[in-house]
């Protein structure tokens, strides 16, 4: 293996590390064993509530506290350190649910927003350090090749991890809740084990930085300066402003989907099993869209995931029976990779060099922010009207004008 190729495979496995937490403990686990086992005297709509608010809290932090980071890291040439950081803090939280009791749902919800600051905060450097391994020009292949390893890795940890908890006397355990408790450590390890790739083979450019202490000094003056510059620029300014909105949509439905589910009156098992179908059929997709942003460009091929998404949000309000459930989960393993891969390789085409994390911060920022937004509307919406259906509809707003906006770039 080539020095370039042994750095792409090292940079894309990350990917594949952390989506273990995005599928099992996000979007699978997390919003059942809230609902049952630690909200367990909660109504449904407290609990999706709560589930809103922790989400938002997490995405408020990588808001604020992103560019500025990102524009440290990019000084003193520490992207590396601070993913590593962040991973850290994500993966220790993952571990510390595996030790959560009956009840606790408080804790539960400190923790996990805890992990998903860490998750989401080292997304910001290895988002970043995609153009210490490609250039921006070349970077839609790469980019596709993350989000594939990334459901296919996720999606064999969640198989597993559905074995542990509806087979739990062959791995020993006495029950489903030991299961899913087991569930939480194995994605900790997972996570831990294939950062290594990265740390070891993935180099950064560290001419020009300069000392941590200096450009921490300088890390809020520069992000501030970085902020006016975006706002100057008319494509990267209209850009940030469309995926603001459509990607508010995506991660919505990434993060409250099973919630969705259940509070529906679906089976937990049913709504699992869905969830397996988007990991593995978002391997392949998330690849073919990294070809299709190279032959029909990437922002025709965001527009045609964003028209797909529009439909789900529609279909998805008016659902009443599981088998279009599993539809919906085709569907959206179908576009929700190859929106997330060809926005990340877009916006590299956009970003100056030696300001990666600084641009990805803001770039991040945007996407988080949203992720404040979306959860909080459908939790709200679902507490006052008691009718989960209206709160999912809601997000037909965001890619309808996140589609408008993109189209102005």
């Amino acid at each position: 293996m080539s020095p370039k190729t042994k750095s792409i495979t090292s940079w894309a496995l990350y990917d594949w590390a952390n989506s273990a937490f995005a599928t099992v403990v996000m979007a699978g686990f997390y919003p059942v064993f809230l609902k049952s086992y630690w909200g367990n005297n909660l109504e449904a709509s407290e609990s999706t509530f709560y589930l809103g608010i922790a989400n938002a809290i997490a995405s408020l932090f990588i808001v604020v506290f992103s560019p500025i980071l990102g524009g440290i890291a990019d000084q003193c040439g520490k992207k590396k350190g601070f993913l590593i950081l962040f991973a850290f803090i994500g993966i220790i939280n993952t571990a510390v649910l595996g030790l959560l009791s009956l009840g606790q749902w408080q804790l539960a919800l400190m923790t996990y927003a805890l992990a998903v600051i860490g998750f989401m905060g080292a997304n910001v450097f290895y988002d970043a350090m995609m153009l210490c391994v490609v250039k921006p020009n070349n970077s839609d292949k790469v980019s596709a090749l993350g989000y594939g390893l990334g459901y296919l890795g996720g999606g064999l940890v969640m198989l597993f991890c559905v074995l542990l908890t509806t087979k739990p006397d062959l791995f020993g355990l006495a029950n489903a809740t030991e299961g899913v408790k087991l569930s939480f450590f194995i994605v900790a390890i997972w996570w831990a084990v294939f950062t290594l790739p990265l740390v070891l083979f993935v180099k950064e450019n560290t001419e020009n930085s300069v000392s941590l202490k200096k450009a921490s000094v300088n890390g809020l003056k520069n992000a501030l300066s970085t902020f006016k510059i975006v706002l100057k620029n008319k494509p990267v300014k209209m850009f940030l402003f469309a995926y603001w909105l459509y990607i508010d949509g995506v991660d919505t439905v990434v993060r409250m989907a099973v919630d969705f589910g259940l509070t529906l009156g679906f089976d937990q098992s049913d709504l699992i099993g869905a969830l397996l179908i988007t990991q593995f059929v978002g391997f392949p997709a998330a690849i073919a869209f990294g070809y299709l942003g190279g032959k029909i460009g990437a922002k025709k091929g965001i527009t045609i995931g964003i028209f797909v998404y529009a439909l789900i949000t529609i279909w998805g309000a008016m659902i009443t029976e599981v088998w279009e459930f599993y539809a919906l989960a085709i569907l959206i393993g179908l576009v929700q990779g190859g929106v997330q891969s060809l926005s990340r390789s877009f916006f590299a085409t956009l970003v100056p060099k030696n300001h990666e994390a600084q641009y990805f911060g803001f770039y991040n920022m945007m996407g988080k922010f949203a992720t404040v937004i979306g959860p909080l509307m459908i939790g709200t919406i679902t507490l006052i009207t008691g009718d989960i259906r209206l709160g999912f509809l809601s997000l037909l707003l965001l890619f309808g004008f996140g589609m408008f906006f993109l189209k102005k770039v």
